[in-house]
């Protein structure tokens, strides 16, 4: 598979792995906390806090410490990337190449008739992430949900301007990059600028931020 996007493309061999199907939620996380394993997410308020969204407000440091909890760790790079295009396809979606809309994935809508780019709501109407796997004809073909749209997603690796010298075996490049002391952030929010971000977007933030609309998945 080739890493790819705005970048220049890094050709890498995955090797098997497993990913949670969903983002985890505020429930799952929950859990953790009373196992005395994890700190408690930051508080968004009820539109944020139902069970089955995802949870938010947890910093990079924070989802590492679930998913060592869980048994696993934070994906790579590569292993986002390769789930999110369905096992490595050139594919520019999780779903195939049909455009991110409401339908496949929780994105800004915006009003018909609106200017372009205009953002004029959040989250399909809800002006918050969803409940995870609400949006079945986003799955990966191998069933993931929300690979796109709802949250953003915490990953192991640093972050780098490019992909000159990431590992070629798909594992997480850990040593301080460009940005440092940022992590990479992949996928997109349900309040992102644009509906233009697909399976090959990433972005990055330092670890220590808490925000509404970035989340994770463990994988192992």
């Amino acid at each position: 598979m080739s890493l790819k996007g705005a970048l220049p493309p890094r050709r890498v061999r995955v090797k098997p792995f497993e990913m949670a199907r969903s983002a985890v939620t505020n429930g799952q996380y929950r859990d953790c906390v009373k196992a005395g394993s994890c700190t408690p997410a930051r508080d968004y308020g009820p539109a944020f806090s139902g069970d089955d969204q995802p949870v938010v407000g947890v910093t990079w440091h924070q989802a590492d410490a679930f998913s060592r909890w869980a048994g696993g760790h934070l994906p790579s790079e590569a292993q986002w990337e390769y789930a999110a295009r369905s096992g490595g396809r050139n594919q520019e979606f999780p779903w195939g190449d049909e455009p991110a809309t409401c339908e496949r994935a929780v994105i800004p809508d915006r009003e018909e008739g609106a200017l372009p780019g205009l953002r004029t709501g959040f989250g399909c109407g809800r002006q918050a992430p969803w409940p995870v796997c609400s949006k079945p004809k986003g799955n990966t073909a191998q069933g993931l949900c929300d690979m796109g749209g709802n949250v953003h997603q915490w990953v192991r690796d640093a972050s780098h301007k490019d992909y000159r010298g990431a590992p070629s075996d798909g594992s997480a490049r850990e040593t301080p990059g460009d940005h440092h002391p940022r992590r990479v952030i992949r996928g997109w929010p349900f309040d992102g600028s644009d509906t233009t971000s697909n399976a090959f977007s990433r972005d990055n933030q330092l670890p220590d931020t808490e925000t509404d609309f970035i989340g994770f998945r463990p994988a192992r």
